[in-house]
């Protein structure tokens, strides 16, 4: 394993990244921390719903990405059925893992402008929204984009990971 240091990646480096690849999406620098969905929503007025969490999982070792809203909950069965592996294959990477796989901290991840190009995977519910809010790069950013942009940058594959009421995973 590499013991260098990883350099991380900031709400600049996700601005420089959108304008390269003339991709519509604002990063939102906000006043506020926005560690969690509630407070994501609160800082930008809109409902939970519309916040999309990036989360990272290790399948075999290897990164993966999962957006999803930020009110799901990931069914690791679900995502182990769609990869055709056990769901022991799964699990959710560490914050280290997460930082070298993509360049930014865990809770500011955003869905793209990642370190390296990653598998994705997109849940259909974000589909549903005109505008949702990611991670910024930074915990007082937010990246605003439209899902259809989303889709068109990252082509992710689109499913269903989102876990039934009493999910297990979030």
């Amino acid at each position: 394993m590499n013991d260098q240091p990883v350099t991380m990646l900031t709400p600049d480096d996700l601005e420089g990244y959108l304008r390269a690849r003339g991709i519509a999406g604002e990063v939102l620098r906000l006043d506020v921390p926005t560690p969690t969905v509630v407070a994501a929503a609160r800082a930008v007025g809109v409902t939970p719903e519309r916040i999309v969490k990036t989360v990272v999982f290790m399948v075999q070792g290897e990164p993966m990405l999962v957006i999803a809203s930020g009110t799901a909950k990931v069914d690791t069965r679900a995502l182990a059925r769609h990869l055709g592996v056990s769901r022991k294959r799964i699990r959710i990477a560490r914050p280290d893992e997460v930082l070298a796989a993509t360049g930014y901290p865990v809770g500011a991840v955003p869905p793209l402008g990642h370190r390296q190009p990653l598998p994705t995977l997109l849940d259909e519910s974000v589909l549903q929204h005109e505008m949702v809010y990611g991670g910024g790069g930074a915990e007082q950013a937010l990246l605003k984009i439209a899902p259809r942009a989303l889709l068109q940058a990252v082509r992710p594959s689109v499913v269903a990971v989102q876990a039934p009421a009493e999910g297990w995973f979030s």
